[in-house]
């Protein structure tokens, strides 16, 4: 999905290396989580950073920056809590463009400021292209009145299909995450069915799991066909 890459502004170009040590300090690395970061992470570069006097966009309550970070990896491979680590140590929303061997993938979770706490976030799990060619085109940034609305269309890009649902259905970007995580939670769901599926022998058995694994296939496509249901991030 190429599509999730864009042009982004020559005056928003940022360009700083990031000390893996800032991260550590900040989000409170454990000894497991440092070794992620020397196994899999070769750079990290604060590569863009989109602003009212970068953008011309204006900021947003919930959304002053956005920060577009480049990781270069040392492996195919890249753990979620090392994204999860610098969302914790940068306190502004970010969105990571990963390279490795000529490719390159976009990555991000959804971040707000928490409604307990403003000055804490709340972060969502993670959203992902496929590996693309480094060289891919990119496309011009999303139209948006304001940084707010240019943040949810970047994340909106990173989403299946599925996850943005029918058109005649009125989304904003917090329910629409909360449709795309609930959508992961009962495909796993369908999954486990499946399996125990596999592995049962009786026949009243096999019945009643076949009618179970029906539900939750049905609940599925409810999902995906783009009925919200409500966010279950933490605050």
């Amino acid at each position: 999905m190429t599509a999730a890459f864009f042009d982004y502004p020559k005056a928003a170009a940022f360009g700083r290396v990031v000390p893996k040590s800032r991260i550590y300090d900040h989000a409170g690395a454990s000894t497991a989580l440092r070794d992620l970061f020397v196994t899999q992470v070769d750079q990290i570069v604060w590569k863009y950073k989109l602003a009212p006097e970068t953008t011309n966009l204006a900021a947003t309550k919930a959304v002053s920056e956005i920060q577009v970070f480049g990781i270069s990896l040392r492996t195919g491979k890249l753990d979620e809590e090392v994204l999860r680590a610098i969302d914790r140590a940068i306190p502004f929303p970010l969105i990571f463009e990963l390279t490795w061997q000529g490719k390159r993938k976009a990555a991000a979770a959804f971040k707000r400021p928490s409604d307990a706490d403003s000055t804490k976030w709340v972060v969502s799990s993670y959203f992902a292209t496929e590996w693309a060619p480094d060289d891919a085109p990119r496309r011009p940034l999303p139209v948006a009145l304001n940084l707010g609305g240019l943040y949810d269309a970047l994340i909106t890009a990173l989403m299946p299909e599925a996850a943005v649902g029918r058109e005649t259905v009125v989304e904003d970007i917090q329910a629409r995450v909360g449709r795309m995580e609930a959508i992961r939670a009962k495909t796993r769901e369908v999954d486990r069915i499946r399996a125990r599926l596999a592995r049962e022998k009786q026949f009243n058995k096999r019945v009643a799991i076949n009618a179970e694994l029906r539900a939750a296939r049905q609940d599925l496509e409810r999902l995906s066909g783009g009925v919200p249901v409500t966010a279950t991030t933490n605050k």
